[in-house]
């Protein structure tokens, strides 16, 4: 959830239709925020609605290309990008919201979540000054 304003959304190019539906964001949303979508969150509440991404930590952003959230997964992780912010886009296609968890054993869940660990593997070696990234640690 980066952006208030898919809940507005009224057209979803067949995304969301399990899992994380229209519906479910509305509600998450208005529960999150106090009140309906789409004014002017406060500060912060809406990850998507940051003017200025410069200086943020990297980030793994891991997607299925029909979950609701798509669209603004892969528009935020090329703002990252473009404000110099290293960040690496993972788009599933024919997966939806979760699906990682609905059938954990399935061999693209277990890819999907191994690229989750190794990501977070990877920033963590960083942070602990233990190696550069994709280095591995000692």
């Amino acid at each position: 959830m980066l952006d208030d304003r898919t809940a507005l959304l009224r057209d979803h190019t067949g995304r969301g239709w399990f899992g994380w539906t229209p519906r479910s964001n509305r509600f998450a949303w208005s529960a999150y925020l106090g009140r309906a979508p789409g004014a002017d969150p406060p500060p912060y509440a809406a990850a998507a609605r940051t003017d200025d991404l410069a200086g943020l930590p990297p980030a793994w952003i891991g997607i299925g290309d029909i979950d609701l959230f798509a669209p603004e997964a892969a528009a935020y992780a090329a703002r990252l990008e473009a404000a110099g912010v290293a960040s690496e886009l993972v788009i599933v296609n024919g997966a939806y919201h979760g699906f990682e968890t609905v059938d954990a054993i399935a061999p693209v869940s277990r890819d999907f979540v191994a690229q989750q660990h190794e990501a977070m593997r990877k920033a963590i070696a960083t942070q602990d000054g233990r190696a550069s990234p994709g280095a591995q640690p000692s």
